[in-house]
């Protein structure tokens, strides 16, 4: 694994991870204030729980600007230097590890949200 956050590129990974642990702590923190407080201001913590989940999204689009940027520079390689097919295959599928990396990010948040938004909605609904 430490592997592919590097070869994905330090910079675009680094960021990736940092949106990943935002958007989970920014989650799970509204769904601990919800559920220990007795104040019922559940459609707010839906709105601050949707909020997480646009994080996962701008990690997705982090990850395909990573893949723009990689494969930019690839390609101004190819304009000068003589390749081969095998290093072409070789360059885009590190190009697509950022890519991958964001997708994966944004179902997580998804799954996060989807999963805590109906247990807030269910002990909204008991009140």
């Amino acid at each position: 694994m430490k592997d592919l956050f590097f070869q994905g590129g330090a910079l675009f990974m680094g960021i990736l991870t940092l949106l990943l642990l935002i958007s989970f702590a920014w989650m799970i923190y509204h769904f601990i204030v919800f559920f220990n407080s007795d104040d019922a201001r559940g459609k707010q913590v839906l709105r601050y729980m949707s909020y997480g989940r646009s994080i996962g999204l701008l990690a997705l689009i982090t990850g395909i600007l990573g893949q723009l940027v990689g494969l930019h520079n690839a390609f101004e390689v190819l304009e000068t230097t003589p390749v081969t097919p095998q290093m072409l295959a070789g360059g885009l599928k590190v190009s697509s590890i950022p890519t991958m990396y964001g997708m994966i990010i944004y179902i997580l948040s998804l799954i996060l949200w989807f999963g805590f938004s109906q247990m807030i909605e269910n002990r909204i609904g008991d009140n």
